[in-house]
């Protein structure tokens, strides 16, 4: 084999599965097709799961150093400021909740931290190399090249878009629907005459589509998002982007004083009918593609690679079998349907941002990984749940989390004197989020059992394979 698992795509879905892999053990090798990371700012926005996801992954106190929340919206009219327009339901933090505002990193920097973390853990990309297509066998899968060379490994994960080569390569359909036919533009700018306080919205007018301009948390741009009607041709020259801002704005094309990278696109929802084909796996774009609206795509997408990590790394690593990694697309796929649902009504207008776009509440209670053992009370945290922060016995619950483990939580029942292999054991007495009993929280952070005792988690583990 030339490495355990090739990554197709060095977008964040790519770079976060690699860190996870990396600090497995894993032989994992990030291929990307183009010469250099993406240079836009694209998916600019993290939900505080995804927040929570960074902090495992030892990424968090890097991205939140490059960003800032989102600013209070502006809304113009005839070139005065008519009323601000709040984005986001606000939500208060608490101990086990401790993110629940959205964090602004352009896409471009967030990359750059990822790649980082991942070269610090000892992974690699490599650049200029396109994957075209993938063949199997029993033993493994060859990715092939468009130099013509090859790369045997023994699984591979295709993060490499939504107009994936792998996807397409191995036959695997996108269902889905067109949001809204109308070509959108999203730019990077440079701007003078509008404060950095206000995220910018000019209405539409009869003749043009609702602009906006964002300032970007960490950086001097803005990010310009505007549509057309259905049919136009889009200039996508800078020249272009200049006279539509001085179209739709009180601004000049002249205060566009640097246009640093553009693109347009077509808001669709598209599922992909599978996930996995034998040793091959979808994730991020390439197994989902959303509306932009909500910030859910980049979110779900990140979270993908957190759900595989894990299972690849027990799969290659830990002696666990291969039918754990069937898992994922159970556990994953039905979370993207559900979050494209969410982008789409938050486009529609028929979803406000805020709890319901937080992902804080998703989690995988219908999962064959899932096992409730108590009559626990209606309301009361279960299995398959996200497993909440806190304090026991002044432990703070993600700090025991954080790194590639299970935590077995013993509140106010017995627990194994010591730490055991790949569990660690958190003591306390009943905690308000958790109650009382023993909780296997998964290397995930999800409990993947729950029950009245710890007595029965090795059973459990050596029931889907782990011991």
């Amino acid at each position: 084999m030339d490495t355990d698992v090739p990554i197709v795509g060095a977008g964040p879905t790519g770079l976060a599965l690699g860190i996870d892999l990396a600090r497995r053990g894993v032989d994992a090798l990030v291929v990307e097709r183009a010469r250099t990371l993406f240079p836009g700012s694209r998916g600019k926005g993290f939900q505080p799961r995804t927040m929570e996801v960074f902090d495992d992954l030892g990424v968090l106190d890097a991205i939140r150093a490059a960003g800032g929340s989102y600013p209070v919206g502006m809304i113009w009219k005839n070139g005065r400021r008519a009323r601000e327009h709040q984005m986001f339901e606000p939500l208060p933090a608490s101990e086990e909740t401790p993110y629940t505002e959205p964090w602004m990193v352009p896409q471009w920097r967030t990359q750059e931290i990822l790649r980082d973390r991942l070269e610090e853990l000892g992974g690699e990309i490599v650049f200029d190399r396109e994957v075209v297509g993938v063949t199997q066998d029993a033993d493994g899968v060859t990715a092939h090249l468009a130099s013509g060379r090859t790369l045997r490994a023994r699984y591979a994960v295709a993060a490499d878009g939504g107009r994936s080569a792998v996807r397409r390569a191995l036959g695997v359909g996108m269902t889905g629907e067109t949001i809204d036919p109308s070509p959108m533009l999203v730019a990077d700018v440079r701007v003078t005459g509008l404060d950095r306080d206000n995220w910018h919205f000019f209405p539409a007018e009869e003749t043009s589509g609702l602009l906006t301009l964002c300032p970007l948390a960490g950086t001097e741009d803005f990010q310009l998002v505007t549509g057309f009607p259905e049919g136009t041709e889009v200039d996508l020259t800078p020249d272009g982007i200049r006279k539509v801002v001085a179209d739709r704005t009180h601004l000049a094309a002249e205060d566009v004083t640097e246009v640093r990278w553009f693109s347009d696109f077509r808001p669709r929802a598209a599922l992909a009918d599978r996930f996995r084909v034998g040793r091959v796996f979808l994730a991020g774009d390439a197994a989902h593609v959303h509306s932009p609206a909500g910030g859910q795509g980049l979110n779900t997408s990140v979270q993908d690679a957190y759900n595989l990590g894990w299972k690849l790394g027990a799969v290659l690593t830990g002696g666990a079998p291969d039918t754990l990694l069937d898992s994922y697309e159970e556990e994953r796929r039905p979370v993207a349907a559900r979050m494209l649902g969410v982008s789409t009504g938050v486009h529609r207008g028929e979803i406000r941002r805020g709890k319901e776009t937080q992902q804080l509440t998703l989690g995988y209670p219908e999962s064959s990984l899932t096992a409730e053992t108590r009559s626990a009370p209606a309301g009361a945290l279960r299995a398959g749940d996200r497993a909440p922060d806190g304090r026991v016995a002044g432990v703070r619950l993600f700090d025991a989390f954080r790194g590639p483990h299970w935590t077995l939580l013993a509140l106010g029942t017995g627990a194994p004197g010591e730490d055991l292999g790949a569990v660690r054991v958190v003591r306390g007495p009943a905690h308000g989020a958790y109650g009382t009993g023993a909780f296997l929280v998964r290397p995930d952070g999800y409990v993947g059992w729950a029950a009245e005792t710890s007595g029965g988690f090795t059973e459990y583990l050596s029931r889907i394979g782990l011991r």
